[in-house]
């Protein structure tokens, strides 16, 4: 698949810090006005407060005023690939959740809606 999203998210996995997984994740989302943010997983001893590439990818893309995204791409080493974990599905719906999530492994693509991932996903809406 050669596709700038894919290459950005690689790049991304290369600067993983995965030392108690091993398991290297990158991810790039892009933004409505086009603009791209990679993030990578960062893992911590106290493994609760590690964080997911798609999460870091969010919050370096918010920070930056990016508020709607139209495409995340998650690039890992396993076959299947693996989509986003429910913490990540769940913020990616609070800002995203028509977006198209290609997981892209070795052998294998996959690609999904985030609210195919996450139908049910808590919303705004449901704040008192």
């Amino acid at each position: 698949m050669a596709d700038s999203l894919v290459e950005a998210a690689r790049e991304a996995q290369g600067r993983a810090y995965a030392p108690y997984s091993n398991y290297p994740v990158g991810a790039a989302l892009e933004a409505a006005d086009g603009r791209v943010f990679t993030g990578c997983n960062v893992e911590n001893a106290s493994h609760g407060l590690a964080m997911c590439a798609e999460r870091v990818a969010l919050g370096t893309a918010v920070a930056a005023g990016a508020r709607d995204f139209t495409r995340v791409v998650v690039v890992t080493r396993s076959d299947p690939p693996a989509s986003p974990c429910g913490a990540c599905r769940q913020v990616l719906a609070e800002f995203a959740p028509d977006a198209v999530v290609t997981s892209v492994g070795p052998g294998q693509t996959l690609e999904w809606t985030v609210r195919d991932l996450l139908p049910a996903a808590f919303s705004r809406s449901q704040l008192p």
